[in-house]
């Protein structure tokens, strides 16, 4: 679905990946990184964010936390990372970006809170109960500090996608910011959900979902009670163009994360400000049967759309055209992905060795992909900058000591 776009938007980087791959110097199943169009695009995030007051946290975990994604987002101005998990801030954090936002979506486990509060120390914690909420505070005392914590609510008709459930209930967010104020290593801080938009794919549009409502009454709520400059977070579905709805509904903080490498589900159908900067690679092993297979291990479709004809270009040579798309049929959610089926009847005839390239929007972090990231491309001098696992380690390719 995004290969289209990143063929007409970023030929160059298409191109690069390619090349790289055929010399060597990238590893087969992977998702790479225009480095240079991960800068650009967190500059421009960042100043339409800050003309309506907004702070940004930025999530990587589409992108496998990748340092190199880290440290372009950071140079184009954007310092702090929402962590989805604590595999997340370990990585943001090593990469040498402030945790801007920790336990949302995933609260962190009760013998991790302890590090979280003295190696983490999260600008804010999200808890969904009042257990998470003493775990959290109760840590961050013992690390000499005191947490601003931030409360998941919801309330009857709001949206969460399965096994993403949970939170105080909304109508009494008076009584829980009291709560969390008594604590004596923590203090009530804001409100979350999440999504607080969504895409719809009937109309192809970015809507708000109930959820945003529920947080617009709870903020009435609390302020009716006297309480002011209280946070609001509303992440998910997050560009530049929907920061003008955030802003109007009282959210003071969004978080991009697809936003970042320009594959939200609305970067599919209309061309954002920020360009597509993430590709999949991998490479024809063998043929069988009239089908070419090449590896799996990162062939991880994101459901934000219905099923699809999936495309990627097949060659050995550096190109983005038409000519060298080939239909791949993908292996079910229900197997593993070793690997992808490329049909052969076309005009397209791979060869063993030959790079394939997809356009996905990815969640690398539940692949066993690697993460690479490539700077020069705005340049025409692409170099590889790292190659790095899902947790944003280093990886000694190809030797893989």
């Amino acid at each position: 679905m995004f290969l289209d776009v990143l063929r007409r938007r970023n030929p160059q980087f298409i191109e690069a990946a390619i090349a790289l791959h055929q010399q060597g110097r990238i590893p087969t199943n992977a998702y790479v990184l225009d480095l240079d169009a991960v800068e650009e695009n967190a500059r421009l995030f960042g100043a339409e964010a800050d003309r309506r007051g907004l702070k940004v946290f930025a999530m990587t975990k589409q992108v496998g936390r990748n340092s190199g994604f880290c440290k372009a987002i950071m140079r184009g101005g954007i310092d702090r990372a929402v962590a989805v998990d604590m595999a997340c801030a370990v990585s943001c954090a090593r990469a040498g970006m402030t945790v801007g936002h920790l336990g949302h979506l995933v609260q962190v486990p009760r013998f991790e809170a302890a590090s979280a509060a003295r190696n983490i120390n999260p600008d804010y914690w999200t808890v969904f109960s009042k257990t998470k909420a003493l775990e959290a505070a109760q840590a961050s005392e013992q690390a000499g500090q005191r947490q601003d914590l931030m409360a998941r609510i919801q309330t009857e008709g709001d949206i969460f996608y399965r096994g993403h459930e949970g939170g105080f209930p909304a109508d009494d967010i008076v009584a829980i910011a009291d709560m969390m104020d008594s604590l004596a290593g923590g203090r009530f801080a804001g409100i979350t959900t999440f999504p607080a938009l969504l895409f719809d794919n009937e109309t192809g549009k970015v809507a708000p979902t109930p959820n945003l409502a529920t947080l617009s009454k709870a903020a009435e709520k609390l302020a009716a009670a006297g309480r002011s400059g209280i946070e609001i977070n509303a992440p998910g579905t997050t560009s530049s163009v929907v920061l003008d709805a955030l802003a109007e509904a009282g959210a003071t903080q969004c978080e991009p994360g697809n936003g970042l490498h320009g594959t939200t589900p609305l970067h599919a159908l209309e061309d954002l400000p920020e360009r597509p900067a993430v590709l999949y690679l991998s490479e024809v092993s063998h043929l069988h049967g009239g089908k070419a297979y090449c590896f799996g291990g990162g062939l991880y479709i994101d459901p934000v759309f219905p099923d699809y004809n999936v495309k990627a270009i097949v060659a050995a040579e550096p190109t983005a055209a038409s000519s060298a798309l080939a239909s791949v049929e993908i292996p079910p959610p229900s197997a593993i992905d070793y690997y992808g089926m490329i049909d052969t009847s076309g005009p397209v005839k791979p060869e063993a060795g030959d790079t394939v390239v997809f356009g996905f929007r990815g969640q690398a972090f539940v692949t066993r992909a690697f993460t690479v990231g490539i700077a020069g491309v705005s340049t025409g001098e692409p170099k590889v900058v790292s190659i790095e696992n899902i947790f944003g380690v280093r990886e000694n390719w190809p030797e893989m000591e």
